[in-house]
């Protein structure tokens, strides 16, 4: 036998041979089997994928371009099967990676490209952290944050001692698993029409607290570096000139956020275009002066981010800038599967599987029992928590800088990838389908909220009324307690709402409010209904499970269940709406936008004859 042939695969540097017996024709390996005739064939196609190969090793414009059409595909296929756009960029990663296709031949031009898009997305990041948000998260999404964040962090860095890792990369991957996407949840609970709903409001308080703690976090790892007496071997100033750079960065943002930004950035506004120039400068300039003092890049950004939060035209910066942090985001995961092996990522599967299990049940546990101590009933606890069961962008950046810092190994990198393509994926259908699984699980979830939430002021009319109120209004949001306040002037009003701190509000102020959930027949049988003449729904439609489409269509149901003989008013919110409570047999049915809309023609076509 002679060998007929060698082939080099460029990417592996490696070579096989073609063994040649009677008219077939066999790799030495047995990788495949060929006829004479097929070799010249098979020849070419292996020169047009070696043409490729080089065309793209040549060009970073042909490269970038092979890059962005998988992109646009894989993009595609992940918006078919209802995926966030995170999970397309992970798997782009990976496919583009040595292992893979191979495709990232320009690293320095993708890091580049990747370290832009991390110093926006820390930008964006930093200017939505005004200090005034903190005053308006709440006591619940307080609470539930920090304690999310505590048990989260506690929880996972046991399990990483128990799988084998060692202290220091437990307590990355324990804090690594805390924060949740807020660009997913925001995106997942306005598609559902939920982000005005009692648990997708604590949602977002609890995500910004989850925001505060990425900052310390990277504050405390860019502290870190400062003291490191290494980083002066990788070009940076020597710990004691950058703790002099820090101060002085301290000062200067100081000085420019009370007496420069405003007005700086209102001359700027009068060109939108140079504002947003301005709004990258910035953000670049800062991250850059952050990596030369040490701080890093990251907390650079978020430090130029807060340097604008004040601003009046925050909020603009943002949406212009969205859309071009999404577009660099792209070449972070590219250069992070650039440097992935999927041998790390198989390595790592049993943990991997480990932690994606605790992150999609415990964090929702976790949630739930503190939200249920609270006093919030399951259902808006398990909703709730369903947020938290995926792990962000942040975590791989968090865990990054680790790697970059020298303090984890890049293995962790892998598996704590792997986590997020699991995790990010798997919750995106937990959260659109949440109620169904609420219904699934309803029995047990009842059943800690009896083991676990203290009683609430269940209905007494004795304790509040001597006799059953005059009018009984269900929502207690800004038109609720307003028309709570206004009609107790002149009748025994009585409020009921799901959201215990909006009842204590009331009750704050000296006015009768309980806890009370309108889809619950046992409650709506316990209300003092002899003399009451009006029931006021104020609260909008949101999804409450397989039993009733509307809790306020299950709320009438239960009135005529109890024999209700008085009247009931509805507030619609649309016109569709209006028509289906009118349908559903409310004796009244108001719409305030048309009735505004009237009030404000009235005026001012009086104001004009």
């Amino acid at each position: 036998m002679n060998s007929r042939a060698h082939i080099v695969r460029k990417s592996y540097d490696t070579s096989f041979s073609l063994i040649s017996k009677g008219n077939k024709t066999y790799s030495h390996r047995g990788f495949f089997i060929l006829a004479k005739g097929d070799i010249t064939e098979n020849k070419s196609c292996l020169h047009r994928a070696d043409d490729m190969q080089t065309l793209i090793a040549q060009s970073s414009f042909f490269e970038i371009t092979v890059l962005l059409c998988l992109a646009a595909g894989v993009g595609i296929i992940g918006m078919l099967l209802r995926q966030p756009l995170i999970v397309a960029f992970i798997a782009i990663g990976i496919l583009s990676g040595p292992t893979a296709l191979d495709l990232v031949h320009s690293e320095e031009k993708i890091n580049l490209l990747s370290e832009l898009g991390i110093a926006l997305l820390l930008f964006l990041v930093g200017i939505k952290l005004d200090l005034k948000l903190i005053k308006d998260i709440g006591v619940v999404s307080l609470a539930t944050g920090l304690g999310q964040v505590f048990f989260t962090s506690a929880i996972g860095y046991g399990i990483g001692l128990l799988l084998g890792f060692d202290s220091v990369s437990s307590l990355y991957l324990g804090v690594a698993l805390t924060f949740s996407s807020t660009i997913i949840i925001v995106k997942l609970l306005s598609d559902k029409r939920e982000i005005d709903t009692l648990h997708g409001k604590i949602a977002l308080g609890f995500l910004i607290v989850q925001d505060l703690v990425v900052v310390l976090s990277m504050i405390v790892l860019a502290s870190m570096a400062v003291g490191d007496s290494g980083v002066n071997s990788k070009g940076m100033l020597s710990p004691l000139h950058a703790t002099y750079g820090l101060i002085g960065l301290i000062i200067a943002l100081a000085v420019f956020i009370r007496f420069i930004a405003n007005p700086l950035t209102k001359t700027m506004a009068r060109i939108p275009e140079l504002l947003l120039i301005f709004s990258i400068a910035i953000a670049t300039l800062l991250a850059s002066v952050g990596k030369i003092i040490g701080l890093g890049m990251e907390v650079g950004g978020l430090l130029a981010g807060f340097a604008l939060a004040s601003t009046p035209y925050r909020e603009t910066i943002a949406t212009r800038l969205a859309p071009l942090r999404d577009f660099l985001l792209l070449f972070f995961f590219i250069g992070l599967g650039a440097q992935l092996h999927l041998s790390d990522l198989g390595a790592n599967l049993t943990a991997s599987l480990v932690f994606s299990l605790f992150v999609l049940i415990g964090n929702p546990l976790i949630v739930l029992i503190i939200m249920t101590k609270m006093n919030y009933r399951a259902k808006t606890g398990f909703l709730a928590g369903l947020t938290v069961a995926q792990i962000s962008e942040f975590s791989l950046i968090f865990i990054a800088m680790g790697v970059s810092i020298g303090h984890i190994a890049p293995s962790v990198m892998g598996l704590v990838t792997l986590v997020g393509i699991v995790t990010i994926a798997c919750s995106t259908y937990m959260i659109s389908y949440s109620h169904q699984l609420y219904a699934v699980f309803e029995p047990v979830l009842l059943a800690i909220e009896s083991r676990l939430m203290k009683k609430h002021a269940h209905i007494d009319s004795a304790a509040i009324e001597t006799h059953s109120p005059h009018t009984i209004v269900f929502g207690l949001g800004r038109l609720g307690s307003y028309l709570l306040a206004q009609l107790n002037e002149q009748y025994s009003v009585l409020g009921v709402d799901v959201n215990p701190d909006e009842v204590l509000a009331m009750n704050n102020k000296g006015l009768q409010a309980v806890y009370g959930d309108v889809t619950d027949a046992e409650f709506t049988n316990e209300l003092p209904l002899g003399n009451t003449q009006w029931v006021i729904c104020t609260f909008p439609w949101h999804y409450t499970g397989v039993s009733f489409e509307d809790g306020r269509y299950a709320l009438l149901q239960h009135l005529k269940q109890v024999g209700y003989k008085g009247k009931t008013i509805a507030v619609a919110h649309s016109q569709p709406d209006y028509e289906r409570l009118t349908a559903a047999g409310f004796d009244v049915v108001i719409l305030p936008h048309t009735q505004s809309a009237g009030q404000i023609r009235t005026i001012i076509t009086g104001t004009q004859e």
